[in-house]
């Protein structure tokens, strides 16, 4: 499985809709919408947008950390941070993502009932800039442990996605090397061949 996540501001060209519709059509099985600094009535209208396009390709939407936003359009998933999924009761229809950084976080999530974890950062990466990666260690100790959905997340290129896949990981997720890409379509279809290829092996 092959997860974009959305950053419209390292986007290079075209619009964030096209940018989005070339990587579905390139490969991506699953989008986050992860548009942190919008309010409610500035995501809603994009939210919308980009839920009819996925549709059609049958593609799940996932909206991250606007509850309301995902409520609204009837999102397939939301994703939320590890703290504010504890601490909250979330109550929605659809898939309940979490984002950790640890075993701990992830064996607590799994307990809690998310349906997913989003376990980051693997490697170096420019959005964690600074910060130690995790490493695929991080991935194999919590396949060990959990048994819902595994997704690596963390500067996975297609030379070091193999790696992620044989530590383990359900499916990886992409930002930067989709979203900042001068050529989307062909990114995530380098990504989805990789992970096709590993999967005949199996």
């Amino acid at each position: 499985m092959l997860y974009l996540i959305t950053n419209r501001k390292i986007i290079k060209k075209d619009s964030f809709i096209k940018v989005i519709e070339d990587a579905v059509k390139g490969g991506v099985d699953v989008v986050i919408l992860r548009e942190k600094d919008l309010s409610y009535n500035e995501l809603l209208p994009t939210a919308v947008k980009l839920k009819n396009i996925l549709d059609g390709y049958n593609i799940p939407l996932i909206v991250n950390g606007n509850l309301d936003v995902a409520k609204n359009i009837k999102a397939s998933g939301f994703h939320t941070s590890f703290d504010r999924f504890i601490k909250e009761k979330i109550e929605f229809k659809g898939l309940l993502g979490v984002s950790v950084h640890s075993l701990e976080e992830a064996m607590i999530s799994e307990e809690y009932e998310a349906n997913y974890i989003l376990a980051s950062h693997i490697f170096e990466t420019e959005c964690k800039k600074g910060l130690k990666p995790k490493g695929i260690k991080m991935i194999e100790e919590i396949k060990r442990n959990v048994k819902i959905p595994v997704i690596a997340l963390g500067g996975i290129n297609h030379e070091n996605i193999d790696k992620v896949l044989s530590a383990g990981a359900d499916g990886i997720a992409v930002m930067s090397y989709i979203m900042a890409s001068e050529e989307p379509f062909l990114s995530a279809k380098k990504l989805k061949m990789k992970i096709n290829e590993f999967l005949s092996k199996k």
